[in-house]
Parts: C-alpha cells; sequence; structure tokens
C-alpha cells in the first residue's frame, strides 16, 4: 500500500490512577493536508501513564508501517520522557519501559525524528485515548477532516532529504554563515550571549573581519547580507557590507544564545558557582541557564530564521553574519546529528560555514577558516 512520502505520527497515553486502568491513541497524519490517514485507539488494562505512552508510540509506528509504508516519519508527543529517550538523549532505567522502546526503536525507520510537543497539540491523540477508556468505537480510517493548523507543518530537511538523493532540477539557495570576529570574550574563552555585556570587536576580530570579507568579494557573487543584532556581528557584517557593496538587514532571530547570570564567565568558573545548574544544562539542550535561554528555545528561532531567508531568496547566495550557537544548530540540522552534538563542535571566529538547501530539502556543506593568507 503506497502513501504519502512524509506523515506525522501523533501518539498519547494515560492511566486513571498511574497505575490504573490504561489506554493509548494513536494517529497518522498527511502534514501537507491535515488529513488524519489512520488512528487507533485501545485499552491496555491496569497500567501505568508511561506504559501507556510507549504502547501509543508502537501502535502509531505500526499505522505508519501500513498505511504509509515508503514515508519518512516525524513521532510527536507530549512526553517529555519517551521522546527524549527514544531520540537517544535520556537513558531507560525502568525495566517495564526497557522492552517497548526497544519495539519502538525496531519500527522506526532511519531518520525519523523526534518531537516534544505542548499538551494542547497533541489533544488529538488523547482525545483517542479517553475514547478508548470511555468504551467508545474507534474507526481505523476516520471521515476526512479540514487541514489543523496547529500540528502540520513542512517536512523537516532530513525529511525531504530521505525522499532521494536525485539530481536537482533547481539551483540550491546558498547561506554562507560568518560567525563575528574575535572579541575580548572570546579570547578569553567566557560565556557572551545575547543580553550580556555585548562586548564588540578587537583589533584582531577587526581584522578576521577584513579578511572575510575579502574573501568573500573574491569569490564573488553574493545577493544578500543579514546579520544579527549584537554588536560583534554588525561590526563584522559593516566590514562585509563596505567590501561587497551590500547593505546589512538585521533580523533579530540570529541572535546569540542568552546565557542568563553565566554571561562574562568562563566555564570553570561556572562549574564551581553553578554546579548543579550546569551539570543540568549539559545533561539536557531544554535545560537554560538561570536566566538564560535554552539551546532548543535558540534552535527554533534560528529555524524560522533560516526558513525566511529561504522563502525570500530562493536560488541565492546570502551572508549570513551571526554566533558559534545558530550556526552549529544550522550543520546539526543538516547533519542530524543529536542536539547533545552541540558540545563537541567549535568554530573559530570569522568561521565561515557554507550550506546549499536545494528545494527539496535536499542540503550540503562545507566549513572552513579564512584563508591564512588574508589576515
Amino acid at each position: 500500500m503506497s502513501g504519502p512520502s512524509h506523515v506525522i505520527v501523533e501518539a498519547d497515553g494515560g492511566s486513571r490512577g498511574n497505575p490504573g486502568p490504561a489506554a493509548y491513541g494513536a494517529l497518522v497524519r498527511d502534514p501537507a493536508t491535515g488529513e488524519v490517514i489512520a488512528q487507533d485507539g485501545k485499552t491496555l488494562g491496569i497500567a501505568t501513564n508511561n506504559v501507556a505512552e510507549y504502547s501509543g508510540l508502537i501502535a502509531g509506528l505500526q499505522l505508519a508501517a501500513e498505511y504509509a509504508p515508503d514515508a519518512s516519519i516525524e513521532v510527536r508527543m507530549d512526553s517529555k520522557l519517551v521522546i527524549e529517550q527514544m531520540a537517544g538523549r535520556w537513558r531507560i532505567k525502568h525495566p517495564d519501559l526497557q522492552p517497548l522502546a526497544i519495539k519502538a526503536q525496531g519500527l522506526a525507520p532511519f531518520g525519523t525524528e523526534w518531537t516534544w510537543v505542548p499538551r494542547a497539540q497533541n489533544a488529538a491523540a488523547d482525545a483517542l485515548a479517553n475514547m478508548a477508556l470511555d468504551g467508545v468505537d474507534i474507526p481505523l480510517t476516520p471521515e476526512p477532516a479540514g487541514p489543523a493548523p496547529t500540528v502540520a507543518k513542512e517536512p523537516t530537511d532530513l525529511q525531504k532529504a530521505l525522499q532521494g538523493w536525485g539530481a536537482q532540477a533547481e539551483p540550491p539557495t546558498q547561506l554562507i554563515f560568518l560567525r563575528h570576529g574575535e572579541t575580548p570574550h572570546t579570547a578569553e574563552k567566557r560565556f557572551s550571549g545575547s543580553g550580556g555585556d555585548n562586548p564588540g570587536l578587537s583589533d584582531t576580530g577587526r581584522a578576521q573581519a577584513q579578511a572575510a570579507a575579502e574573501y568573500l568579494f573574491r569569490i564573488g557573487g553574493v545577493d544578500a547580507l543579514v546579520t544579527s543584532p549584537m554588536r560583534r556581528t554588525r561590526e563584522t557584517a559593516e566590514v562585509v557590507a563596505a567590501k561587497l557593496g551590500l547593505d546589512a538587514v538585521v533580523d533579530d532571530n540570529w541572535r546569540e544564545v542568552a546565557f542568563g547570570d553565566w554571561d562574562g564567565h568562563t566555564f570553570a568558573e561556572i562549574q564551581q558557582k553553578w554546579p548543579d545548574a550546569m551539570n543540568a544544562w549539559l545533561d539536557s539542550t531544554a535545560v537554560a541557564p538561570p536566566g538564560g535561554e535554552s539551546f532548543d528555545t535558540c534552535a527554533r528561532r534560528a529555524r524560522s530564521a533560516r526558513d525566511g531567508i529561504l522563502a525570500k531568496y530562493p536560488g541565492k547566495t546570502v551572508v549570513v553574519v551571526t554566533h558559534v550557537t545558530p550556526i552549529k544548530l544550522m550543520v546539526r540540522s543538516v547533519l542530524q546529528a543529536p542536539m547533545s552534538s552541540l558540545f563537541r563542535m567549535e568554530l573559530r571566529p570569522a568561521t565561515l560555514t557554507e550550506i546549499h538547501w536545494y528545494a527539496d530539502g535536499l542540503a550540503s556543506l562545507r566549513s572552513f577558516n579564512v584563508p591564512p593568507s588574508l589576515v
């Protein structure tokens, strides 16, 4: 049985008593139309919430295998536990969940994306679970319904890329990410996010910006220049703009992640003053520093900024002057590496990262430092 090339699995489970009478709900949705392709909801007897949630996930993946066997999949659940465990970011400690997780992993095709959503955005699956608990018969294939705007979205880069590596009919949109030049905080390896001291470029940083501008001038063909609003990126962008004869467009979504109370401190200082908060931050990209912003939050606004450029400049070359975190997030999205990979990447000041995005979502990248001969 054939189906769409990409589907969304929505799943939930609940227990009235935890443990108590439990049931799950699951459905498969076409994100292009919002149509529910197939759905299921069944009781489980006495079980915990987590067992019911994993049972809903398994049911949803089974529906996807039957009704859209060739599709790439995004799973959306409001269970942080299930999503983080299936994404490999949290360990599965409870013995009752381990066999269920293994079964789900066996059903999930390569490249499955695991997305946590607020409870309100998982209302359809939750309703199916409650209908099952209330003894309501659930038709396997529902009547066609209108789009569900709170759930449906465009396929991700990986999901579209998995559809094939064939020749590209349209030229790619080329984004060249330029990390700002060195600042005093950069040289001293201090956390420097948005909302902090907002330092400007050092003499070395200005020389790096000039070298990057010279390189971009030599390769030519740049159609637009976008920059984060922070001082160090604006100063870098001013050098590039003067060399290329372009006006820099400021986009607040390209600003650095906010480090809150940690801003201006070194890693060692933070470990000494905020050891528990630091450990929690290192364990999960959903955790924000005290008074700051999580990497997950930064990722959402960076994706929004990227999508805006791809829509506005199709087939063009755009230089984006930004910071280390948004650039690493872009690299991670292309590689579909886990979010924890951010801690394993390093970008020197004035590093250039070039990513080609094609119309079907396929992307390729390379990252390099400014040629030393230009410094």
